[in-house]
């Protein structure tokens, strides 16, 4: 089905519990692919103020906080 990306960084409390919250609605369905955003500076200078971002296919999901709703719809395509 494919990949979500989360663009977070380290050290980053509300990306953990994004991360955290999202491996067990996904688990066996989807993979996570994280990316820190510290590690390109175009990833930081698109999402630093933004973090965490979940993107799939393109686009993204939600920011901040995890929108399991959205998850949902995913899984359901």
């Amino acid at each position: 089905m494919g990949n979500v990306i989360v663009y977070s960084r380290q050290h980053c409390h509300l990306c953990d519990v994004l991360i955290d919250e999202l491996r067990p609605l996904v688990a066996g369905r989807l993979e996570i692919e994280i990316r820190d955003i510290d590690s390109r500076p175009e990833w930081h200078e698109k999402y630093w103020s933004d973090i965490p971002v979940v993107e799939f296919d393109g686009s993204v999901v939600c920011k901040h906080f995890l929108d399991q709703d959205a998850i949902k719809g995913i899984l359901r395509r």
